[in-house]
């Protein structure tokens, strides 16, 4: 059997492994990747193998960078199976379409801004080849196994990640002999709201293992609701903004979560708050739908609240007009907008026009990356641009960081642990992570394993 690794390998962008037998061709994942525009677009429109080929793709969960360029998958030639779960398979087709508009908006913008001899610029996929290939998704529950002919078993079982997160167990017959392989996906966190925990594995015999935050401990969830609280009542009282940057995908429905649990217990203040965000919404129908899926907290508040995702003080925005009408309205309000680290969408729009008033707070709910507006405002850069206009920073600017949905440290180390103890890990490769974060990783769990872990590189194979 052979493994390439043709993504996410000592990087976290582009999750994408290709699986090699006597009879098969299996991918796991096809993610975008992200990062420089002409890198990524030449990583992005090439595969290393023939589309067409493959025999199936098994995806993990629905974040772009693990579902994002399975329409060019489509586009290419590839017309086999996507498993998948349920909840995953309605999250892809959502942000799937969101990202085909996006690149033809991109397309048109960047076709105005070249000289006129420049050759056509051409998304990676259109919506249609989005609902194409969306017809493919093959929808798997957890916990069984599954039989895809007499040479291939597969079983999801939660990842604890996002919604509908699948750590993907596979039992393939390769020159007569059973291969037991598990990808972790992207693994979960303990305690976090909403989801519940990652499930552990007993034993196999090759594990391809995210390592994100291998070398990280992360603040607690717990201690989010409460800071909310504390920075809703000051903005009430001050009559100031409360603006949000949030992820479209698993932040915005946590903080609408841990408003509801405030509006519950009678503690929010009569302030009220808006989801400025079309994605947003698509979304939290999701979460209803599948609301069987989550934690058991989930299941005790709707013995009470029918709607953890709705209560008198919370208005899903959808038009343009309704959006812009929130920058004249007077007092003070909440807004959550995409995108997380403030490089597009309305939230851009929410900044412009409330980062100039002291009494307004920017909350930055989670990791900046490099370059961003949300790097300059969470480093305190004392103006920004937006829109190509400088503006003086200053609205308060608070920064709220125990969301991450990616395992730390202390949950590696449990989950090796607990999944050890019920069968031998053979060989361990190391993905998705920087190379820091990934020898941090391989050293916490050497003892857990048979073998050294392996961190591979971009595009190197392997004969297991």
């Amino acid at each position: 059997m052979k493994i390439t690794f043709l993504g996410a390998a000592g990087e976290v962008t582009g999750s994408q492994h290709l699986i090699e037998t006597d009879s098969r061709r299996i991918l796991l994942d096809c993610g975008l990747f992200q990062g420089h525009r002409e890198e990524s677009y030449h990583k992005n429109s090439h595969f290393a193998y023939s589309p067409e080929s493959l025999d199936a793709v098994f995806l993990s969960h629905g974040h772009m960078d693990h579902c994002g360029n399975i329409p060019r998958l489509y586009s290419k030639g590839f017309r086999g199976p996507v498993f998948c779960t349920s909840a995953t398979a309605d999250i892809a087709e959502i942000m799937l379409k969101d990202s085909a508009r996006i690149q033809e908006e991109d397309a048109r913008y960047l076709v105005r801004k070249l000289k006129e001899n420049h050759p056509p610029i051409e998304p990676l996929y259109s919506e249609d080849d989005v609902n194409q290939v969306a017809k493919q998704f093959e929808r798997l529950e957890y916990h069984e196994w599954h039989e895809l002919g007499d040479d291939v078993k597969v079983r999801f079982l939660d990842a604890g990640h996002i919604l509908g997160s699948a750590i993907i167990e596979m039992k393939i017959k390769d020159q007569r002999e059973w291969r037991h392989i598990v990808f972790t996906g992207d693994l979960g966190r303990r305690n976090l709201p909403l989801l519940r925990d990652p499930e552990t594995i007993a034993g196999c015999d090759v594990l391809i293992s995210e390592s994100t935050y291998g070398n990280r401990v992360h603040e607690k969830a717990s201690d989010i609701k409460e800071e909310l609280y504390q920075i809703l009542n000051e903005a009430y009282r001050v009559d100031g903004r409360v603006i949000i940057p949030a992820f479209s995908l698993g932040r915005t429905q946590q903080i609408i979560y841990y408003l509801n649990e405030l509006y519950n217990e009678k503690r929010l203040p009569h302030i009220p708050v808006f989801v400025d965000s079309p994605l947003s919404t698509r979304l939290v129908s999701v979460y209803r739908h599948h609301i069987h899926e989550m934690d058991n907290d989930v299941g005790k508040m709707m013995e009470s609240d029918r709607d953890p995702f709705g209560f008198a003080l919370l208005d899903y925005v959808s038009t343009r007009e309704q959006s812009i009408s929130l920058n004249k309205r007077e007092g003070a309000f909440v807004v959550i907008a995409g995108s997380g680290m403030c490089e597009n969408g309305r939230v851009r729009h929410h900044l412009k026009n409330g980062i100039e008033h002291a009494e307004n707070t920017i909350v930055l709910m989670g990791y900046q990356a490099a370059n961003t507006l949300g790097r300059r405002l969470q480093q305190r850069d004392p103006r920004v641009k937006i829109f190509d206009r400088y503006y003086q920073v200053k609205a308060k600017v608070v920064q709220l960081s125990g969301l991450s949905g990616h395992a730390d440290v202390e949950d590696f180390k449990w989950w090796y642990e607990a999944s050890a103890k019920h069968g031998n890990i053979g060989q361990v490769f190391l993905v998705h992570g920087e190379p820091e974060s990934a020898t941090a990783l391989a050293a916490l769990i050497r003892d857990q394993c048979d073998l050294e872990p392996i961190i591979p590189q971009y595009q190197q194979s392997f004969e297991v």
